[in-house]
């Protein structure tokens, strides 16, 4: 069975940086994408970046226009963890974070993956 688990949340004064990991187990796709989505009280979950691979060392990225720049997804050398990683946070950037996968292409829609992680809480005080 596939397996997300997200960490690396916590509570951040604004200006501040964060990494999020996502530690992947059961997930033996040669092609696949990974995502990370957030989503804040209130409001709908919102697609931050993607990353897609076929194996290999080489990926691709994908960022939501939104994230100014601010936001960086990588992943290790064996694939196993996903990671995202957050400067200059804002307190508008509080929400859970969620990690997710797919088999095929990377999409911005969230109905369109098919795993999903717990999530991980980032809250920014001004």
């Amino acid at each position: 069975q596939v397996q997300l688990v997200e960490s690396g949340g916590g509570l951040v004064q604004a200006g501040g940086s964060l990494r999020l990991s996502c530690a992947a187990s059961g997930y033996t796709f040669s092609s696949y994408a990974m995502a990370w989505f957030r989503q804040a009280p209130g409001k709908e979950r919102e697609f931050v970046a993607a990353l897609r691979w076929s194996g290999g060392a080489i990926y691709f990225t994908y960022y939501a226009d939104s994230m100014e720049g601010r936001f960086t997804i990588s992943r290790d050398s064996a694939g196993n963890t996903v990671y995202l990683q957050i400067n200059s946070l804002k307190p508008e950037d509080t929400a859970a974070y969620y990690c997710a996968a797919r088999t095929g292409i990377q999409s911005v829609v969230a109905a369109d993956y098919d795993y999903w992680g717990q999530g991980t809480q980032v809250t920014v005080s001004s």
